[in-house]
C-alpha cells in the first residue's frame, strides 16, 4: 500500500462503512475517492491550498465542496471529505485514494504493477507481457507502461511492493560495485 499509517487508517475506515453497505457501494466510494484524488493531484495549487495552515477548515471546506460537487459524489464520501476537512487532512485525499484502492484490489484478487523499459512497447507486446505475467502470479494484474530512457536497456518491474530490476543501469552498477571489491 502507499501512503503512511494515517491515510490507511482513513481509507480502512471508509471501506468498511462501504462494505457494511454492500459492494456496489464499496465500489462506488471507491471510484469516487480515486476521481477526487486525481483531481487534487492534477492541480498543484489545489495541494498546496489544502497544506497551507494559514486557511481556514471552512475555508478548506468551502473549495472542498465545489470539487466534490464538481465530481459528483455520494452523500457518505461528502461527509468523509468534510471530517477529513475537519481535521486537516484534505491534502491526503490523493494517498486515502490509493489505500482504498490497494484495498478492494486486495479483495478482489487483483495485482497492481508497473514496468518500465527503455522504449514503447506496442500493443502486442503489452498484451503479451501482461497475459505472461498474469500467468505466472497466479492473479488477475493491473499493469501500466512506462518508459525510462536512464535505465539504458532491460526492464524494470515493480508488483507490489516488490521491484524485479533487471536493467542495464542496475547490472552495471553491480558490475562496478563488484570491481571496486576486487572480485
Amino acid at each position: 500500500m502507499t501512503g503512511n499509517v494515517v491515510s490507511r487508517r482513513y481509507a480502512k475506515a471508509l471501506f468498511a462503512i462501504g462494505a457494511a453497505k454492500g459492494e456496489a457501494d464499496q465500489k462506488t466510494y471507491g471510484e469516487q475517492l480515486t476521481a477526487l484524488g486525481d483531481s487534487m493531484t492534477a492541480s498543484p495549487e489545489a495541494l498546496g491550498f489544502f497544506r497551507n495552515p494559514l486557511f481556514s477548515a471552512e475555508e478548506k471546506k468551502a473549495v472542498l465542496e465545489t470539487l466534490v460537487d464538481k465530481v459528483g459524489v455520494d452523500p457518505m464520501v461528502k461527509n468523509f471529505c468534510d471530517l477529513l476537512a475537519d481535521r486537516g487532512r484534505v491534502e491526503m485525499l490523493p494517498a486515502i485514494a490509493a489505500d482504498y484502492k490497494a484495498m478492494t484490489d486486495a479483495v478482489s484478487g487483483i495485482l497492481s504493477g508497473q514496468l518500465i523499459t527503455v522504449g514503447e512497447l506496442n500493443e502486442e507486446r503489452k498484451s503479451a507481457i501482461k497475459e505472461n505475467l498474469e500467468k505466472q502470479a497466479g492473479k488477475k494484474l493491473e499493469l501500466t507502461f512506462d518508459t525510462d530512457k536512464d535505465i539504458l536497456g532491460g526492464i524494470v518491474l515493480k508488483i507490489g511492493d516488490k521491484v524485479m530490476d533487471a536493467s542495464l543501469k542496475a547490472q552495471l552498477q553491480i558490475l562496478k560495485e563488484n570491481i571496486k571489491r576486487g572480485e
